[in-house]
């Protein structure tokens, strides 16, 4: 049973269950007989019956079938201009890889992604389906081979070991730059939060235990500078996928490729791609070695982790709503129990969790392919493929929902964020250089025993005075990042400026307070020697 010709994405002619047109080809295997209005032939066929592996099939991998047809579209291109393919034949492989490129033939791509053969059945499936195609432009009919064939035309000067390596460098190129932007926006929707967020101060925690004050700003502007550093990795590592191998043929020595082709090659696929891609020093070492593809799998499993960690504290921050942090809100998208009315669970942070542990998984499943070549080939590219296809795929498609369902609609709950501080008996830590270790020790030790506020244990134990607390231990002084080498001229300017503002609390010191703890702390020093 051979898969149907489907109406796919640019319309192409389906072919019934009940038709009785067949065509019959035939390889050194023997003869297979085909429904006649398949693009496909005898090769694909058999690796369709060999190989009902995954059910993941080339056709669900769009950006791989393009850049396939990419790759034999230059390789037609430098074959006409070396005299090796008449102009005829040429016209007819470019325009059917132009049809290809198009999306109008793939549900014709129906090999599954994991196969032996080190990706030959891929090769096989987009040489008969360019043929056939290019069959049909000169008005001939689809299987008519001794005319213009998958192998001696469509494959000509090329091997799967060199083409359908570069394919992948190729669609790996035009995925990431697509989780590149993805990322970015990821990072540019934290950068707006960090900025709505800047002025609400909470508590910052180690180990899920009190630490330091520090803004709900500081901590999405952090996320900000994450994503945005991975796509910038993302970025560095894309570079190493522009050195491809084609023209090496089988093994990298060029065998059966004219002089000159595979510089011609490689810049005709440059401008049909525009990417800027060039040949490989040594052929032969580009043949078998996939370092580039384990480096590239390497950062998608720091994306993925990164982003993981994120999730995981998006989720921590809104827990609750009454018996957790409770910091943030996460936009409610959908019920969240069966059973408990009213639930809404953090399920798009979670899913986002469940991409990271598939890519983190990959990335073994990379690593192990990788180092299971031998000799002069890699024979299991074809899951590394896969692999690097669905990774960039989902995180992708997790990060625009985390954008669009998450991101974009958190809110906080600023008098929750204002008593965690209030509360937290983490402001001590600001005493020490004032009171010194063992006292600050000592206060905390009595506010976790008695309940009391720090600031009033700071007043009886430890000799502050209310408006020395207020300049030292203000949340708005200790959120701050950069403390500088306080001035002479600055000093008159502390004393006015370190008074309470008016309703805010005790905490929360006046607007005009100078914001640099290293210029309050040392200040406080100089006042508790008078």
């Amino acid at each position: 049973m051979h898969p149907e010709v489907v109406k796919g994405r640019g319309g192409a002619a389906p072919a019934t269950a009940g038709d009785s047109a067949h065509r019959l080809e035939t390889d050194a295997l023997g003869s297979i007989t085909l429904p006649a209005r398949v693009y496909y032939g005898i090769h694909t066929a058999r690796a369709v019956a060999n190989f009902p592996i995954s059910g993941v099939l080339l056709k669900d991998h769009p950006a791989f079938i393009v850049a396939l047809a990419m790759v034999k579209q230059a390789a037609a291109q430098a074959n006409q201009q070396l005299g090796l393919l008449d102009g005829r034949r040429a016209s007819a492989i470019v325009e059917a890889c132009d049809d290809v490129r198009a999306g109008r033939l793939d549900t014709s791509f129906v090999v599954d992604m994991i196969q032996g053969g080190a990706g030959t059945s891929t090769n096989m499936n987009i040489n008969e389906v360019i043929a056939n195609r290019a069959l049909e432009i000169l008005g001939l009919p689809r299987g008519t081979y001794e005319h213009l064939h998958p192998l001696s035309h469509v494959n000509l000067s090329q091997s799967t070991n060199d083409c359908y390596p570069t394919a992948i460098k190729v669609a790996l190129q035009l995925q990431l730059s697509d989780l590149i932007r993805t990322l970015e926006s990821a990072a540019s929707a934290f950068r707006t939060k960090a900025t709505e967020f800047a002025h609400l101060v909470k508590m910052g925690r180690t180990q899920l235990q009190d630490a330091v004050p520090m803004t709900l700003g500081q901590e999405f502007g952090a996320y900000a500078v994450m994503v945005g550093e991975d796509a910038q990795r993302l970025r560095e590592a894309a570079t190493l996928i522009t050195e491809v191998n084609l023209g090496g043929t089988a093994i990298g020595t060029g065998l059966n490729a004219p002089a000159g082709y595979p510089e011609l090659v490689c810049r005709r696929l440059s401008e049909i791609s525009g990417l800027k891609l060039s040949v490989a020093v040594d052929l032969v070492e580009a043949t078998q070695d996939v370092g580039a593809f384990v480096q590239i799998s390497g950062v998608l499993k720091r994306t993925a982790v990164k982003l993981s960690k994120i999730c995981s504290d998006l989720r921590l921050l809104s827990s609750g709503p009454r018996a957790g942090l409770n910091e943030i809100n996460l936009p409610a998208v959908q019920a969240g129990s069966s059973i408990m009315p009213g639930k809404v669970n953090p399920v798009i942070p979670e899913v986002v969790n469940q991409v990271a542990f598939q890519v983190i998984g990959n990335d073994v499943t990379v690593t192990m392919a990788a180092e299971a070549g031998q000799l002069q080939l890699n024979a299991f590219e074809p899951i590394i493929a896969d692999t690097l296809f669905r990774s960039i795929r989902h995180l992708d498609a997790a990060c625009r929902v985390l954008v669009s369902r998450c991101i974009e609609g958190i809110t906080a709950n600023p008098v929750h964020l204002r008593d965690s501080v209030m509360n937290s008996i983490g402001v001590v830590t600001a005493l020490t250089p004032v009171i010194g270790y063992a006292a600050a020790a000592q206060i905390a030790q009595v506010a976790m025993a008695s309940g009391r506020p720090v600031a009033e244990l700071a007043t009886e134990l430890g000799g502050c005075r209310q408006t020395k607390w207020r300049a030292c231990c203000g949340p708005r002084l200790l959120s701050c990042t950069q403390p500088t080498i306080p001035r002479k001229e600055d000093h008159d300017r502390f004393d006015r400026c370190a008074r309470p503002a008016r309703g805010t609390g005790d905490l929360y010191p006046a607007a005009g307070v100078l914001r640099h703890p290293g210029l309050q702390r040392t200040r406080q020093c100089a006042n508790s020697r008078h």
